[in-house]
């Protein structure tokens, strides 16, 4: 030990913050406690009936999944409060976690059932594909930003989906591995379908996919597959970010 006139008040503070540095963890979002999660509950059944219900969303699968799901873990730990707000949020790196309403409408257009596998384009927080994984029996969920990915990848098993699968590439190639899907859910604009995905669609599959200008009001289109037949629909104007790609 060293004699009492080595610890000069500097030290002192040096050694304390040192002490403190070794300490303090990496800042992780603290799990709700059991009242704090009551009132998520709350915040989500109305989210559910004001929301999704009161506009139109009857799909059964889809509306319990939407129940099911804690939003609050798939945003970031500052944007909580407002994680059941009819509105999206961001989630860094210039991506959003998508309006609850529009989560909905599009998870209803594929038509979910159990035994389906999905393909997502656009990890971004893992939201979709949590909901996604309330329904269906396989999900695979595509992610070109590589933090993004693992931040989804982490939400995805905190909250309890450790059977979705996460890759970090350009989404628009697909995942050929496992194709093909019987339905791909798109979420980010594109200025074009991408061929790739219309090709890993089984037949009879669906596709949802905003398409258009990203620095406009695009159009959210459903894509069916009939054999050679390729039929696509325009159903209403949303507000997407846009489709990254590798660049060439």
């Amino acid at each position: 030990m060293l004699p009492k006139r080595f610890f000069s008040p500097s030290l002192i503070i040096l050694f304390t913050l040192l002490i403190a540095i070794q300490v303090v963890p990496v800042a992780i979002a603290e799990p709700a406690n059991d009242e704090e999660e009551e009132r998520y509950d709350r915040l989500r059944e109305q989210m559910v009936n004001r929301q999704i219900v009161a506009r139109g969303v009857d799909n059964r699968p889809t509306i319990n999944a939407m129940r099911s799901v804690p939003r609050h873990k798939f945003v970031r730990s500052g944007e909580r409060r407002r994680a059941y707000l009819d509105n999206p949020l961001p989630i860094g790196h210039g991506q959003t976690i998508s309006q609850p309403y529009i989560v909905a409408y599009m998870t209803q257009l594929i038509n979910p059932e159990p035994g389906m596998k999905v393909l997502e384009i656009g990890t971004g927080s893992g939201y979709q594909a949590a909901v996604l994984a309330e329904i269906t029996d396989q999900v695979f969920t595509i992610e070109i930003v590589e933090e993004l990915g693992e931040w989804g990848k982490q939400n995805l098993r905190h909250a309890g989906y450790d059977k979705v699968q996460v890759k970090r590439a350009d989404g628009y190639y697909g995942w050929e591995e496992y194709a093909p899907f019987d339905a791909i859910v798109v979420t980010a604009a594109a200025d074009h379908i991408p061929p790739p995905l219309v090709d890993q669609l089984r037949d009879g599959g669906r596709m949802v996919i905003p398409v258009g200008s990203p620095f406009r009001t695009q159009n959210l289109m459903l894509v069916e597959k009939r054999g050679e037949d390729i039929r696509t629909r325009n159903l209403m104007p949303v507000r997407f970010v846009p489709f990254t790609r590798e660049e060439e």
